[in-house]
């Protein structure tokens, strides 16, 4: 395909963002992946409070680099008027507006659907809240930790003796895709019926939706899973195994014909497959404790090489249990060419390319921003002289 014709799907569109944290930034660096202009709307002399978060990233935030690259930072102090009148231009001439300031900050500054809908008809807002606009919940802060929590997602997670949270922020990861999928599904319908659309997405419906199995599974007031660890709550053997020479090895069986596998190949125990304490995955997990014994036992006189080769002979599943530096060096990700480089203010950074891979585009993989780093280009787009823009910047609006 000719290069001109490279460019990605949303590379005509603008998305104005009022946005800091994770939810919001993660959704709007995947619509300027596939190539929108994103403008990045940030305090003056602080920015988004996540390029504070930490300095583990060549002295940039590790969140920030993540969720940022690919779109442009215009300092405003929107409690001035002048930083307004900015704003509203260039909302009048965008796509799509996304925020996920405190509750009910947006609409105090005239920025909700019902406010801007009939002035812009074919403007996107896209709010993403802790608890969504309404309810008791409405007013109340949330961050990850709480929403998890919330969710019920801690009373599955950990071991027996404790729960634990999730290592990354998977309620704003959550929130930020169903935003992002939510912003893609207005775009397509305003195609139909030529008007915008009101996206809303709370942290708390998003986490809860990914709690669909354990909501069945406890389903009419059952028990629900257990927490196990690092082992599946309700499918067995199905976690870690400790082998000879002290290595971990992951497995994971799904049906029964790979457990007749298991028993025949990796266990060299044929019985086991119809053992009445195994011979189903229902009572595999109820006699957990007494299979792990005879499991561990057989791989204790195995390196972990051997166990590895035996489940891939039985075409069993297992991975590695890796560390996160790991994934910078991982041969399969390097065989697929999955890195790329991107511009920043501390210079040339790794970066994964997005998932998704399409044939008929190249994704965006542009620079994170500095704060503020394209106030004066955007002002003068704006039709700002230089003498105009040096005096906001003197009257702390830019």
């Amino acid at each position: 395909m000719p290069e001109s014709n490279r460019k990605g799907p949303l590379s005509d569109l603008t998305v104005i963002t009022l946005e800091h944290a994770i939810a919001a930034p993660f959704c709007t660096r995947q619509l300027a992946d596939l190539g929108a202009r994103v403008i990045k709307v940030e305090r003056p002399g602080v920015g988004d409070f996540a390029r504070a978060y930490d300095h583990r990233t060549r002295g940039l935030a590790s969140h920030f680099v993540w969720t940022n690259r690919s779109k442009e930072s215009l300092t405003l102090d929107l409690k001035q008027p002048a930083a307004q009148e900015v704003l509203g231009e260039l909302i009048s001439q965008a796509d799509v507006l996304v925020q996920n300031l405190a509750p009910g900050a947006a609409a105090r500054m005239g920025l909700g659907f019902e406010t801007l809908h009939p002035k812009h008809k074919r403007l996107i807002v896209c709010d993403i809240s802790g608890y969504g606009a309404d309810g008791p919940y409405r007013d109340k802060k949330a961050y990850d930790l709480l929403i998890q929590s919330e969710a019920a997602f801690l009373s599955i997670t950990g071991t027996h003796d404790e729960p634990s949270k999730a290592g990354n922020s998977i309620a704003d990861i959550a929130a930020g895709m169903y935003a992002y999928t939510g912003i893609l599904s207005a775009l397509l319908q305003r195609n139909i019926s030529g008007e915008g659309s009101h996206v809303e997405v709370s942290m708390l419906e998003a986490l809860g939706e990914w709690m669909g199995f354990p909501m069945y599974y406890a389903y009419d007031g059952q028990e629900p899973p257990g927490r196990h660890g690092t082992a599946h709550a309700t499918i067995y053997p199905y976690g870690p195994f400790k082998a000879g020479d002290g290595r971990v090895v992951m497995l994971g069986l799904q049906n029964e014909r790979e457990w007749k596998l298991f028993c025949d190949i990796v266990l060299c125990r044929p019985e086991l497959a119809v053992d009445p304490r195994f011979d189903a995955n229902v009572r595999r997990v109820e006699n957990r404790a007494a299979l792990k014994v005879v499991i561990e036992q057989t791989f204790a006189s195995l390196m972990a090489q051997v166990v590895t080769a035996r489940l891939d002979k039985a075409q069993i599943a297992n991975a590695a249990l890796n560390q996160v530096g790991d994934l910078w060096t991982h041969p399969q990700l390097h065989a697929r060419q999955r890195f790329s480089t991107i511009g920043s203010p501390a210079g040339e950074l790794q970066a994964m390319l997005p998932p998704a891979n399409v044939s008929s585009f190249d994704v965006r993989m542009d620079p994170v921003p500095a704060l503020g780093g394209h106030s004066a280009a955007i002002l003068r787009e704006l039709g700002r002289s230089d003498a105009d823009i040096e005096k906001l910047q003197a009257d702390g609006v830019t």
